[in-house]
C-alpha cells in the first residue's frame, strides 16, 4: 500500500505511510467506500464531447446547464482548472480544456491540444467573448498568444486572465515580474 501511494503525486515515503495507516485504522466500509471510489473514477470517468471537462457522461454538467452563459467561453489547460474557476463564483459560462499547453522543447504542439476544437466551437455557436486563463508561466503565455492568433479571423474578444499580486499580500514580497504584472493589469477605480 506504501509502494502504491507513493506513485501519487505530492506523496512521499512519510505522506504514504501516515496515509497507510490511516486507512489500515479506518473502519472498514470507509476503506471499500474509498476503494469503490477509484474503481467508479476508473470505470465510468471520461471527457466531455464538447469541453473535455472530466464526467460521467457524454455532456458534461456544466455543458447541460442552460442557465450558464453560452456567449462566453473560458479556456483552461486542464479539467482541475475548472474547479478553482467554479469555486471562485467569477464566472457563469462554458469552458474548454485544451489538455495541456503548449511546449515546442517538450514536443507539445498545437495538434496535441484541443485548439481545433477551440475554433470549431467559436465559429459555429455565436460565441462573443473566449477568456484566456491559461498559467501564468511560459508555456501558458506562448499558448494564449496562440489561440489569440488561432482565432484572429473569428468576430470574437478574446480577453486574458489578470494576474499579479495576491490579495492580502505585501508588495515587498513581490518579484519584478509579478509587480510589472501587477502595473500592467490595473484597472481603474470606480
Amino acid at each position: 500500500m506504501i509502494e502504491s501511494l507513493t506513485r501519487l503525486p505530492g506523496i512521499g515515503r512519510k505522506s504514504a505511510q501516515k496515509l497507510a495507516f490511516f486507512i489500515l485504522n479506518m473502519p472498514e466500509e470507509e476503506a471499500r467506500g474509498i476503494a469503490r471510489a477509484i474503481e467508479g473514477l476508473k470505470e465510468n470517468a471520461r471527457f466531455c464531447s464538447v469541453c473535455f471537462n472530466v464526467t460521467d457522461s457524454e455532456l458534461c454538467p456544466i455543458c447541460r446547464d442552460g442557465l450558464r452563459d453560452r456567449k462566453k467561453i473560458c479556456v483552461v489547460e486542464e479539467p482541475s482548472n475548472i474547479l478553482v474557476i467554479e469555486r471562485s463564483g467569477g464566472f457563469n459560462g462554458l469552458y474548454h480544456v485544451l489538455m495541456g499547453a503548449l511546449s515546442p522543447i517538450d514536443g507539445v504542439t498545437p495538434e496535441m491540444l484541443k485548439i481545433k476544437e477551440l475554433v470549431h466551437r467559436v465559429s459555429s455557436n455565436g460565441v462573443e467573448e473566449v477568456v484566456i486563463a491559461t498559467n501564468p508561466n511560459t508555456k501558458g503565455e506562448v499558448t494564449a498568444r496562440y489561440i489569440k492568433e488561432a482565432l484572429s479571423s473569428s468576430n470574437v474578444l478574446v480577453s486574458r486572465i489578470a494576474y499579479g499580486l495576491p490579495l492580502g499580500g505585501d508588495i515587498e514580497f513581490a518579484d519584478e515580474v509579478t509587480m510589472k504584472k501587477s502595473l500592467e493589469g490595473r484597472r481603474r477605480l470606480e
